[in-house]
């Protein structure tokens, strides 16, 4: 009881003492606990447990005094809760039981107010009423709020009067001044303070600042900074091109600075435009009709900008109207103009019977300057690639060059150009439209071909074709053909429709393709205007069979010379002629059968006078195994009763060949008597035959240039005879005896 009690006290006194406390470095004392059973021996102990005991409290185990060991702040945290108890020292036997109490710290004002941001940034509207919100602006302090005014905060403006105020209890920023104008000053800077212990002196305070910024507001009208511009144009401008620029000056920004112009004047109206530049706000002069110096030199017009965002709440305030207007003289300058035609374009007629040179049309052109220089005309051969017009250089008469038709072409579309005389750079170009007027030159003919049939059982006064007519002329009242034929046809007459359409009718009945197939109808076509014009056109009429429904059937001649024969008739026809062609055909295979003989060549060996053929690669002069080249050298041993065998034999007996020639003789003795051997052979066939020969001969002075049996070697050889065979050997013989000496060496 005792223990608490001193708790309780100590609680109260630590709450007085504490900014001695936090003065303190060391150990400070506070008041101590004391136990009955302490009898002053020093046999008791005092212990102490719980939040904060040996690193912020100690107690003194013998007379139970309480340290702190470094400053205590309750915004750290404001209450520990301790338990201490006695025991003694000897036998470590409690004494009094564990005893609870709390240590609650009281609050100073040891801390002073902070707002949330050291800068804040704000907006009005300009010219806002007197205590309009701007914002509010809030500090915390983190003392005890519910422990006297420790966090009582008051709030005061120390920089930004008298524009603003400030709410002392909640920190709101209000207009304090009316009118205040963006235009005037647009930027404030405002300080305010929160002060805590309500106010009170020495009560701790912070700082912030709010920078305020006044928003635009459409309240100022724009404004000319010169009311009279003066701007000059060339006359040839172009009708859209921009002359010049005017601007007006408007305080305001952004959108409540967008501005439009207009002309006020009807003289600027009808000539020139004005538009807004939306990125400049200047307004833009541009031309609006064609400028002619000598008909008006200079132009004045009023121009009057206005917002293009108007604010009603400043529409009516006592500052002058909302708009400006400002005067603007055009000077216009001249230039040396092209000519000017007096039509653009002109359209002629002209009739298509209008001879060569005859007159079209006419025109003309003139300076416009005040020089009024002379002009010449010409026409633009690319539009006139035909030369059929021509122009008179001087007064612009268009004539024809050649006659005109309609049918080939209705329209000539040229080209004339007029050029100063004194600058041929100066021109211009009117298009001329030519019509070509018609004129009844071409005579009616039919609208089409008919192919016109009529029947053989087809009675008389029967409708056998309905025919028109086409005029390439184009009369004024349209076309009225005229259709007849000669009255003296005895087969057909024709019936005029009167819709520009006649019929074809038969005249008599019964018409027979045997007299005659085909009837030729001449028909007149004449047309009404003038002159008249009229032709003669033939249809053609073809005779064919008909059902008696009057359906053809048909008009060939073939198939009346068929219509003549009975079925039986033909097939006996068709039967010869197949009998024939079998009769062709087996006449042809034995012809061919008889005219097949043995082939001339029966097998490879079988060779015109032992010619042996290989294929096997030799091994030069020296190879002797591949055919017997005693057969070259002694042709008597060649078999002289060999047999042709390019034909069959027909005699019992074969003819005898002779023996070739004895001793090697002469090789033209030895063809010769070939020769003679194969004219006399009875069984040589009526036409020619090639034989081949291989015996070399013998008898040349050069004797045989063969090397196949030769005795002797190269080297052994005597060359200087070549020499006087003429020039071709003796190089030959300079080239081995050459040879030789090079052995020789």
């Amino acid at each position: 009881m005792i223990a608490r009690l001193l708790a309780w006290l100590y609680s109260v006194w630590l709450s007085v003492q504490r900014d001695k406390s936090k003065a303190d470095v060391n150990f400070s004392l506070y008041p101590q606990l004391h136990s009955n059973m302490d009898r002053g021996d020093g046999n008791v102990k005092y212990i102490l447990t719980g939040d904060g005991v040996g690193s912020l409290f100690l107690i003194d185990e013998n007379s139970g005094d309480i340290h702190a060991t470094k400053r205590l702040d309750r915004e750290e945290r404001a209450i520990y809760t301790l338990h201490a108890k006695v025991v003694d020292k000897r036998t470590n036997e409690t004494l009094e039981a564990d005893t609870e109490f709390n240590i609650k710290i009281h609050d100073i004002n040891d801390n002073e107010p902070k707002f949330s941001k050291d800068l804040y940034f704000a907006s009005v509207p300009e010219m806002s009423d007197v205590g309009t919100s701007v914002i509010q602006v809030t500090a915390t302090d983190a003392d005890d709020q519910t422990y006297g005014n420790s966090a009582k905060l008051v709030y005061s403006i120390l920089q930004g009067q008298p524009y603003f105020s400030v709410d002392s209890d909640n920190g709101t920023i209000r207009t304090a001044l009316p009118n205040m104008d963006r235009e005037t000053k647009e930027n404030y800077q405002v300080v305010i303070q929160a002060k805590d212990m309500a106010g009170q002196m020495g009560g701790l305070s912070g700082t912030t600042t709010v920078s305020i910024t006044l928003s635009d507001e459409n309240d100022s009208p724009p404004r000319f900074a010169n009311h009279t511009f003066r701007l000059s144009t060339l006359e040839s401008a172009e009708v859209g091109a921009a002359i010049g620029r005017i601007k007006a000056n408007d305080a305001d920004v952004g959108r409540n600075a967008e501005m439009q112009y207009s002309i006020v004047d009807r003289n600027g109206q009808d000539m020139f435009t004005i538009i807004s530049d939306q990125n400049t706000q200047e307004g833009v002069i541009r031309v609006k009709k064609q400028l002619d110096y000598e008909k008006q030199r200079t132009y004045s017009f009023k121009v009057e900008v206005t917002n293009t965002y108007l604010d009603p709440r400043f529409m009516y305030s006592p500052n002058p109207p909302f708009k400006d207007d400002a005067m603007v003289r055009v000077t216009i300058e001249d230039v040396d103009e092209p000519p000017v035609f007096s039509r653009n374009p002109y359209i002629i007629e002209v009739h298509e019977d209008t001879a060569a040179g005859s007159f079209v049309g006419v025109v003309s052109a003139r300076d416009p300057d005040a020089d009024n220089n002379p002009v010449k005309y010409s026409i633009d051969r690319h539009t006139d690639l035909e030369r059929l017009f021509n122009i008179d250089s001087v007064n612009g008469t268009i004539t024809t060059l050649k006659g005109l038709d309609r049918e080939m072409s209705k329209w000539h579309n040229i080209s004339v150009v007029a050029t100063e005389i004194s600058n041929p750079r100066q021109t211009t170009r009117v298009p001329v439209f030519i019509r070509v007027l018609d004129v009844n030159d071409n005579a009616p003919e039919f609208a089409m071909y008919y192919e016109t049939f009529v029947c053989e059982n087809v009675q008389s006064g029967q409708l056998i074709q309905t025919i028109s007519a086409v005029d390439t002329d184009e009369p004024l009242v349209g076309h009225k053909f005229v259709f007849s034929i000669s009255s003296s046809n005895p087969n057909f007459t024709i019936v005029d429709n009167e819709d520009n359409t006649a019929r074809i009718l038969t005249r008599r009945a019964g018409f027979s393709r045997r007299e005659m197939n085909t009837y030729l109808l001449p028909v007149v076509i004449s047309d009404n205007d003038y002159p008249i014009q009229s032709s003669t056109s033939t249809l053609t009429v073809n005779v064919c069979a008909c059902d008696s429904r009057g359906n053809m059937q048909s008009c060939n001649t073939e198939a009346l010379l068929s219509a003549g024969l009975s079925t039986g008739a033909l097939v006996a026809i068709l039967l010869c002629v197949i009998i024939l062609l079998m009769i062709v055909v087996l006449f042809a295979a034995l012809r061919r059968q008889q005219r097949k003989k043995e082939p001339l060549i029966i097998s490879k060996e079988d060779v015109r006078d032992n010619v042996v053929s290989y294929n096997d690669e030799g091994g030069g002069e020296e190879d002797t195994q591949a055919f017997d080249i005693g057969t070259l050298r002694n042709p008597e041993v060649m078999d002289a009763n060999k047999l042709r065998r390019d034909i069959i034999p027909e005699m019992l007996f074969p003819f005898q060949r002779t023996s070739p020639i004895k001793d090697n003789a002469d090789v033209r003795e030895f063809i010769h008597g070939r020769l003679h051997e194969n004219d006399s052979d009875p069984t040589a066939p009526p036409y020619d035959s090639l034989a081949t020969y291989a015996y070399e001969g013998s008898g040349s002075l050069a004797e045989s240039l063969s090397s196949l049996e030769s005795g002797c070697v190269e080297g052994d050889q005597e060359y200087d005879y070549l020499s006087n065979w003429g020039p071709p050997f003796k190089k030959l013989a300079d080239m081995y005896i050459g040879k030789d000496m090079v052995r020789e060496t």
